[in-house]
């Protein structure tokens, strides 16, 4: 997309959107987005102190792949949840074991670049898409099929990023933090379906930038849990729980974890869901609008206000 001071999508405030329901009449979908990323050992790792082997940093995101994941694995089995796997490619060539397993559980994989000591900011347009392309067929190769869905590692895209993702297949992205809704992106003729992420209830800044404690990380799920499912009896909702398995695979955070899905676990109308369900699930009752930038739908016209 062209430069622009806002995003490719109209600005749209939750109370005053169109009412609709998921097809299935659930009240809120939840997805737990396990962030399965290699590290080169010759590169500088996020956050270390710039030196090559920095085998402090770098052996503690190892433990995430050689023992955090498992440890994860096991809790998501006992609550039936499907997990969608934000995957580096590299992984499938050093990790494969990974994708055995999660292949096993039926769990979704969507693009991370790939690793994640890259960043697509740093890059120009023509490595960029490279990148993009080379990651998801990487993946493609391992899986047997492509991702549909994408998150940039760190986050992070440039003005080129969201065509690109379009023209190599993706249809949906969790860059864009928001919304507790999913919405229709359009760039460059393509449309995409924006799948509501979280930075807030996301192990990595709450553990590594907030120092929170593994108790008031659990407290923050629920709370972000009680919030969501209260609005979503009006309207629905989307919650993300994100998490790294060498921040949340550890043994002292594992049970703090467990108690947080406890808590979500069994309400009515709450459905443990992938990335691609979510978006699955919006495209099939709320469908891309046909209208320009700014211009109000009937729908809109005709909304009824007074809840989130």
């Amino acid at each position: 997309m062209q430069p622009q001071v806002y995003g490719p999508f109209p600005y749209s405030p939750l109370p005053r959107r169109a009412r609709w329901r998921w097809p299935s009449g659930q009240r809120l979908m939840v997805w737990v987005i396990p962030n399965v990323e290699f590290f080169p050992l010759t590169d500088r790792m996020p956050g270390g102190a710039g030196n090559i082997p920095d085998v402090y940093h770098w052996a503690q995101r190892d433990y995430g792949a050689r023992v955090g994941i498992w440890r994860l694995m096991e809790v998501l089995d006992r609550f039936r949840i499907r997990a969608t796997v934000a995957l580096n490619a590299d992984v499938c060539d050093l990790y494969p074991q990974i994708l055995e397993a999660g292949m096993v559980r039926n769990w979704e994989f969507m693009g991370h670049n790939a690793h994640n000591t890259q960043r697509l900011s740093d890059l120009d347009p023509v490595n960029e898409r490279v990148l993009i392309h080379t990651s998801l067929d990487r993946i493609r190769e391992a899986l047997g099929t492509r991702p549909r869905g994408w998150l940039g590692s760190g986050l992070q895209e440039t003005w080129h990023t969201l065509e690109f993702l379009a023209e190599a297949g993706i249809e949906y992205v969790a860059d864009w933090v928001n919304d507790d809704q999913p919405y229709w992106m359009e760039v460059g003729g393509h449309r995409l379906i924006s799948v509501p992420y979280s930075v807030e209830i996301n192990d990595k800044p709450a553990y590594e930038v907030h120092h929170r404690t593994p108790e008031e990380f659990c407290d923050m799920i629920r709370r972000q849990f009680d919030c969501l499912y209260e609005e979503s009896q009006h309207s629905p909702r989307v919650m993300a729980i994100a998490l790294h398995p060498y921040l949340s695979g550890v043994p002292h955070r594992i049970g703090a974890l467990v108690r947080a899905l406890e808590h979500i676990d069994g309400h009515p109308g709450v459905v443990w869901a992938t990335g691609y369900e979510i978006a699955e699930a919006f495209r099939a009752v709320v469908p891309p609008p046909s209208r320009q930038r700014g211009e109000a739908t009937r729908a809109e016209s005709d909304v009824r206000t007074g809840h989130l």
